[in-house]
């Protein structure tokens, strides 16, 4: 779990903002999402072949 300490002198908004890019980082927030609901197989293979598709789009 991702642990974030409060410096001296800093504020808990920044703190706090200093976590979540922690959390988004590490991709924690994307995955509690994406386990919030049940995906059936045959949706998340098709999920993933767009995001590959889009993927190579983008490199070229």
């Amino acid at each position: 779990m991702p642990r974030v300490e409060v410096r001296e002198h800093e504020t808990l908004e920044k703190a706090l903002r200093r976590f979540k890019r922690l959390l988004e980082r590490e991709g924690i927030l994307k995955t509690l999402k994406a386990r919030k609901h049940y995906e059936k197989p045959s949706e998340r293979k098709r999920r993933e072949r767009r995001q590959a598709l889009s993927r190579r789009a983008r490199a070229l």
